[in-house]
């Protein structure tokens, strides 16, 4: 039965919708199934895209290619290495530019040759510098001008491992022939017989190398000095330092109140511990057996993986470190690092501390037993492993 057509006749030339081509009929058994329909392909279930289009092969968009994950890990790779490298040379100038250089050692006059190996001269000042009255207060540090030695150490670095020796402050000692640190004048040796703080206290750094240099025969190759605040600052900063004390220790004078036993201490405390004299019964020795222990103690703690590897700690740790302390103008970091690690090395026993042997004293002066401390010294500059024994 043919259609019926509605409506009227398209003009000639002209589709039955003005110009667009007239679709074929759907009644005359052509349009889904003949092979001259408008969609053929379409109603053939034919997909176009790509090489699939009409007379195309498989009808199918080309497939992504695998990932190189070979490329992509040397890429990452070669991305960290040049972070890691950028941030360690960066590191490396902040932490540089923040040292203190502000000892001239060349300005020490007649130094006895230089031996095996590296001696460092530590210096424990009571300088209050940056500290608040609160701060002072709190650490039970006192208002007194100036600076003075609360403490001096030699260690040597080389081939046998490192030793640590205290010079007491109390240690009598002769104030030889010197250049002043400011004057540049020339002072003459008189004979004079002093404790060794006072050499320090008369003119400086400069004047307390050129002591030691003369009173041991031992070349000072770098000097190290940080005051009170600071000290305090670093053992803050490395989330305190542990420590075994073999007896209970309460001075006023420091501000110690300490327990027997393995604890961690902070900066107050730990400041306060070796600060303390009064309360022991060797005084003055017995303190620097003190300072010996919770220096290496700390250095300890300062080179372990938990404050190397975590820049949360390091940071912080060694930007109130190199703040604080106040060293030679030819002191590197390389020199700095060297000088923590043989610490270290002290603690965990490669090494050996002991104190400047003594012989006896005369006015409340410790007097050095000579013929210890020449042999003590021959056995540093040929960089021998160290037989005397200290008090």
């Amino acid at each position: 039965m043919r259609q019926v057509r509605r409506g009227p006749a398209a003009p000639p030339g002209q589709g039955a919708y003005g110009g667009v081509p007239q679709q074929p009929s759907y009644v005359d058994g052509q349009g889904h199934g003949g092979h001259d329909g408008y969609d053929s392909g379409y109603n053939t279930g034919q997909v176009y895209g790509g090489s699939g289009g009409p007379g195309g092969g498989g009808g199918y968009a080309p497939q992504r290619p695998a990932p190189d994950w070979r490329r992509r890990i040397k890429v990452t790779a070669i991305t960290l290495v040049t972070v890691l490298l950028v941030t360690t040379v960066a590191t490396y100038f902040w932490a540089d530019s923040k040292l203190n250089r502000e000892v001239d050692l060349s300005k020490v006059i007649e130094r006895p040759e230089k031996g095996e190996g590296t001696n460092y001269l530590i210096v424990g000042s009571d300088s209050r510098e940056g500290m608040s009255d609160e701060d002072k207060k709190k650490l039970h540090t006192g208002s007194a001008e100036g600076k003075r030695t609360d403490s001096m150490m030699i260690l040597h670095t080389g081939g046998n491992g490192p030793t640590l020796i205290s010079l007491p402050r109390d240690s009598n000692v002769e104030i030889p022939s010197f250049k002043g640190s400011d004057s540049g004048k020339t002072y003459p040796a008189t004979g004079r017989q002093v404790k060794l703080n006072a050499a320090y206290a008369e003119d400086g750094p400069e004047l307390l190398v050129r002591t030691v240099e003369f009173n041991t025969g031992l070349h000072i190759d770098h000097y190290v000095e940080i005051g009170f605040g600071g000290f305090a600052s670093i053992v803050d900063a490395v989330g305190g330092v542990e420590i075994d004390l073999p007896q209970d220790i309460k001075d006023t004078k420091s501000g110690a109140d300490l327990k027997k036993g393995k604890q961690t201490l902070n900066g107050e405390e730990a400041l306060a511990f070796v600060r303390t004299r009064y309360a022991l019964a060797g005084s003055d020795l017995d303190r620097t057996k003190n300072q010996q222990k919770f220096l290496s103690a700390l250095a300890n703690q300062v080179a372990t993986p938990g404050t190397v590897l975590n820049p949360f700690k390091l940071y912080p740790t060694m930007g109130a470190g190199l703040d604080s302390l106040i060293v030679d103008e030819d002191m590197g970091l390389f020199d700095l690092a060297d000088m923590f690690w043989s610490m270290k090395g002290v603690s965990s026993g490669e090494g050996t501390s002991m104190n400047m042997p003594i012989a006896g004293s005369s006015g409340g002066n410790l007097l050095w037993d000579k013929a210890k401390v020449k042999q003590l010294v021959n056995e540093l500059n040929n960089d021998e492993k160290v037989t005397v024994k200290g008090n």
